[in-house]
């Protein structure tokens, strides 16, 4: 279909569907607000998929639409511009789906993809744990295949909604006396089992959608394995790379959305009078349209370490924007009326992570100088 009538068609069904009980969830969730109506997100979500609009780029042989890129950046502008909420599987749809799609075994996408279509079941990652964050080739969680099972051991940390997942992609160290990037495998986990112990993370905004994650002996099938035993260096590296796809076009028009209510705010309050103010938001619009550029330039680019760069950029971008928010706002920014913070205070301690999670600004960089620069390597202990 061509990409502007698919955008019409789009907008005509979500103008349609939008509305009801529905109506209500325009503008909710996302990072820093996952525990908005999270339930009605849910049922979103599922309405949705009886209208057959999730995983829309996937081939059709697996449930999707098969869109193209194109057609996929007019789908998430769409979706974005019409103010729908942020979608509740998007680890499932974004992630895990087009890995197993890439590299799983026929009898795992049959088994998981449908559900992931449907939304039947929800998805956390696996990866970061307290010793291994940024440097994630640390990572110590293990796993040995003992009477047809994998049995797990370890902590995870950071993991995104592992509260309301039914199930993680985890990465262990399957391997023993391996190190760094070798030895290691990709395991689908069930965590509703006795083995696995979810504890929510408070976060500065006092919400927590981020979790610890704990197995003591958790089991899955011996054949929830992504590729072979030890390859899981290189499934978890294409998960990253499938992360930082399309859907991020989706992610600037919020970011757009966010900025323009901050310009709004400032003219409501007169700080717009204030000509640094205004020439910083007249900045962070340029840097916007530069994010948007990057975006397109490397669309549908094999995963690389040039995938760095997008993320060093908007990180970056956001951070800004949340401070941006705190000028426009002025002394208020500093106030509380009640119990919970609002919007821009949210936006401004939220952002503060954003160059932290889904890999640090110092490491983006090492990235990029070593890897797409050719600079020497960095001396290392």
């Amino acid at each position: 279909m061509e990409p502007t009538r698919l955008r019409r068609e789009v907008a005509d069904w979500l103008a349609v569907n939008l509305t009801g009980e529905f109506a209500a969830l325009r503008g909710l969730g996302g990072p820093g607000r996952e525990h908005e109506a999270f339930d009605l997100r849910l049922a979103w979500e599922r309405h949705l998929a009886a209208a057959g609009w999730t995983c829309v780029g996937w081939p059709r042989e697996f449930g999707g639409r098969g869109l193209s890129l194109d057609e996929q950046v007019a789908f998430h502008e769409e979706y974005a511009a019409s103010g729908a909420p942020a979608r509740v599987n998007h680890i499932g749809e974004q992630l895990l789906g087009p890995t197993l799609i890439a590299f799983g075994t026929p009898e795992q996408q049959q088994r998981f993809l449908p559900k992931i279509v449907n939304v039947e079941e929800l998805w956390c990652q696996g990866y970061s744990e307290p010793g291994a964050g940024s440097d994630l080739a640390a990572v110590s969680t293990s796993a040995v295949l003992r009477d047809g099972e994998w049995v797990i051991n370890g902590q995870k940390i950071w993991t995104s909604l592992a509260h309301v997942a039914g199930w993680c992609f985890v990465l262990a160290r399957t391997e023993p006396g391996s190190q760094r990037h070798h030895g290691l495998s990709y395991l689908l986990v069930p965590l509703r089992q006795d083995g696995v112990t979810v504890r929510p993370i408070r976060q500065l905004t006092g919400t927590s959608e981020f979790n610890e994650v704990f197995f003591d002996d958790a089991r899955t099938p011996a054949d929830h394995v992504v590729g072979e035993p030890g390859e899981g260096w290189k499934i978890a590296m294409a998960t990253l790379g499938f992360e930082r796809g399309v859907s991020t076009l989706g992610q600037q028009i919020g970011f757009r959305r966010e900025l323009d209510a901050i310009v709004a705010e400032a003219k409501r309050l007169g700080t717009w009078d204030d000509p640094l103010l205004r020439a910083d938001l007249t900045r962070a619009r340029i840097g916007l349209r530069v994010l948007r550029a990057h975006a397109l330039r490397t669309l549908g680019q094999a995963a690389g370490p040039e995938v760095a760069v997008g993320k060093l950029l908007w990180a970056q971008w956001h951070r800004g924007l949340g401070e941006l928010a705190m000028r426009a706002r002025g002394a208020r920014s500093l106030t509380s009326d009640g119990a919970e913070l609002d919007e821009w205070q949210r936006l401004f301690l939220f952002t503060r992570a954003d160059t932290i999670y889904g890999g640090s600004d110092e490491i983006e960089r090492t990235i990029i100088a070593e890897r797409v620069l050719g600079l020497p390597r960095e001396a290392r202990p």
